[in-house]
């Protein structure tokens, strides 16, 4: 039976905030996994979940893969994750984050919030006027902002490192690469691929993205239930979790897994399930850092564009390594990146 306190044969999160406010309609659960290493940072998504068990649940494995997300990266920061039940029918948006940023401001800093699938820069801004605890705010004459490039950029780097110690390949010049998603992430991702040289094949729920990436990009477009099937070099999961699972897998027709999309493995067992099918898959929490990287530079008023940026692209030398490490450990990737972040949950020295 799922605990209210933690995942299956996990440690319990250290806290889980459940909040609610009749006038604006919030609903709002709010998980710091751990605070080891600084105070919990994570974004806050807006989604119609299907009850309130479900948005519980993806708060708990969000606010985990933060913590080691935040690890991997070497930021001084734990993990954490806020999702708002989206409410039915019209709503007031600025009414809703207002009453969000009064739920996180309750947390007196131990949660640090920012943008994330279904919240934007605008509702940060609204965030930022109650709470002192938010990131991902352009700001005037300094670093901040929208971090989706970041994240974008981070993959495409993590999907060279891969494709030159995997596929063997110096370039992407031809590399079929099949996206799952084109929402803010995975639109940045095709461009820089594209401009690679990669072909790209993709999927999304908006036709209108799809047929944009056919005209800007020569993007071969197939449907939301085929992208996960189709032939391809690489497989970039960028829309939501839990993608890569017992029904997908076995169909799966690639050789290395490297995208945006945070939880894309369903359950642990699903990354044994991966390397017995000879593919080889690139956690999410390591390859997508490039986002939390960019907020967490902006909110400790840190870098500017080209240092962050530098910073983002050192995404690749972690995946030179896991993969270095797993020929020693014998390990598959996605154990020895859990491995590897959870030695890492500690204060920074």
């Amino acid at each position: 039976m799922p605990s209210f306190f933690g995942l299956p044969h996990q440690a319990p999160h250290e806290r889980v905030l459940i909040a609610a406010d009749a006038a604006s309609g919030l609903r709002t659960m709010i998980a710091v996994h751990s605070t080891a290493r600084g105070p919990a940072f994570g974004g806050c998504r807006l989604w119609a979940y299907e009850n309130d068990l479900a948005a519980h649940h993806d708060a708990l494995r969000l606010s985990q893969g933060m913590s080691m997300k935040n690890a991997l990266a070497g930021l001084p920061f734990g993990g954490g994750k806020a999702v708002i039940v989206k409410p039915k029918g019209d709503f007031d948006r600025a009414a809703l984050f207002a009453a969000f940023a009064r739920a996180v401001d309750s947390l007196q800093g131990a949660y640090i919030t920012a943008e994330d699938v279904g919240t934007t820069t605008a509702d940060m801004r609204g965030v930022q006027a109650l709470t002192q605890y938010v990131s991902g705010i352009p700001r005037e004459g300094a670093f901040g902002g929208d971090p989706s490039p970041k994240t974008a950029w981070g993959v495409f780097v993590s999907i060279q490192a891969g494709a030159k110690m995997v596929l063997g390949r110096s370039d992407l010049q031809g590399l079929k690469v099949a996206i799952q998603g084109l929402g803010a992430v995975g639109w940045h991702l095709a461009e820089f691929l594209h401009k690679a040289g990669a072909q790209l094949i993709v999927a999304d729920i908006d036709p209108a993205k799809t047929a944009k990436a056919q005209a800007q990009f020569g993007a071969t477009v197939v449907g939301v239930e085929q992208i996960l099937a189709v032939p391809c070099d690489v497989l970039a999961p960028c829309a939501l979790g839990a993608s890569l699972n017992a029904t997908s897998i076995p169909a799966l027709q690639t050789k290395l897994i490297c995208g945006a999309a945070n939880n894309q493995l369903a359950l642990p067992a699903d990354g044994d399930a991966l390397a017995k099918q000879g593919i080889t898959y690139l956690p999410d929490y390591l390859v997508n850092a490039g986002g939390i990287i960019s907020v967490a530079r902006e909110y400790r008023n840190e870098g500017e564009e080209g240092a962050v940026m530098a910073e983002v692209s050192r995404i690749a030398e972690r995946v030179d390594e896991l993969l270095a490490r797993i020929k020693t450990s014998g390990r598959t990737p996605a154990a020895e990146a859990d491995a590897w972040a959870q030695s890492l949950l500690v204060k920074p020295a």
